[in-house]
């Protein structure tokens, strides 16, 4: 059993391979807490480009996580989703559950205000999708769809997931989430989403929203837009660089392709909302036990280097794995 001086952490050593190290942990300094991990996430798109080395050296630093040991390229303690109790700290926090942003590792001390009270009508094990779900939602702030918009969302992962499952609850709305994957037709209907292949994807659409981190994809989302509508691109290629296609329609058709990451709250928003308030809202927005779904396997900590290395792998299709620290 693990005492209260040491913690044990994932760290990155090389492109593709990842270790566990122990590493001394003092007590918490003033204003801080210590927290016990219960669970972690791995973000696929982010965390598989940095465990292969795909981190552009032009993004090293805007890239950084906010609790980052290292750097990049290697040795890096990388990671963003971590949901634990609070061991020691004031009283208003003591057993308390938690969302922060820290990487994968056992316990850590973090100051008091960097971490988030979750409701207690969420379980830890789904909070998990936090990060996600707050990248969701400002994909849509800075999307702005109207009431009655016929709306695409390529891409049927975690991410993707998300977003149509928002924006189907806009009045109005006709969403359709759009995949290579058939077998992402059974997710889409457990969230009440209507799901098609891009082949049979409706077209003339107002919003298309990318998250498939794929250049097919991206070109199939420019495909499905109609005339001057948005394409909402979502996902971070890392050192990919893919060929859009811009001959065609996409001129004529006055199309506008719009990035979107969460690093910044949209601008839309930014004079009122603050990142904590932004992620309280995607915390309310996990009440609903259909999003269990998306959580689609999990591994304990002592597994993780080679977790990692599976999801990772060419053709795996996971969706959000979670990791366990019992």
């Amino acid at each position: 059993m693990q005492d209260e001086t040491t913690a044990n952490s994932f760290w990155i050593s090389s492109a593709g391979n990842g270790e566990l190290k122990q590493s001394p942990l003092p007590p918490p300094a003033d204003g801080q807490i210590r927290v016990k991990t219960l669970f972690t996430g791995i973000s696929r798109g982010t965390e598989t480009l940095v465990f292969a080395g795909r981190v552009p050296a032009s993004e090293h630093q805007r890239m950084r996580a906010p609790f980052q040991e290292g750097e990049f390229s290697f040795p890096v303690k990388y990671g963003y989703i971590n949901v634990g109790r609070v061991e020691h700290g004031p009283k208003y926090l003591q057993n308390k559950t938690v969302f922060s942003l820290y990487p994968h590792q056992t316990h850590f001390n973090i100051d008091a205000d960097a971490v988030t009270v979750l409701p207690d009508n969420i379980p830890a094990d789904r909070a998990v999708l936090t990060a996600n779900m707050e990248t969701a939602i400002n994909a849509l702030w800075d999307a702005q769809p109207q009431i009655g918009d016929k709306i695409s969302v390529v891409g049927a992962g975690v991410l993707g997931a998300l977003v149509a499952y928002l924006a189907s609850g806009i009045t109005g709305c006709e969403v359709e989430l759009v995949d290579i994957n058939s077998q992402r037709a059974s997710l889409a209907k457990d969230l009440g989403l209507a799901f098609v292949q891009p082949e049979r994807a409706a077209t003339q659409r107002d919003l298309v929203i990318h998250t498939s981190a794929s250049q097919e994809g991206l070109n199939t989302a420019i495909s499905l837009a109609a005339f001057e509508a948005t394409v909402l691109e979502l996902s971070w290629y890392g050192s990919k660089q893919p060929a859009i296609s811009l001959g065609g329609a996409f001129h004529s058709q006055r199309l506008q392709i719009k990035s979107s990451q969460v690093g910044h709250v949209a601008a839309s928003q930014r004079a009122r909302w603050s990142y904590q308030r932004r992620l309280q809202l995607a915390m309310t927005q996990l009440a609903d036990s259909r999003l269990d779904v998306l959580i689609s396997g999990e591994s304990h900590f002592s597994q993780l280097p080679e977790t990692l290395t599976w999801l990772s792998e060419a053709g795996n299709t996971s969706l959000c794995h979670r990791i366990t620290y019992d």
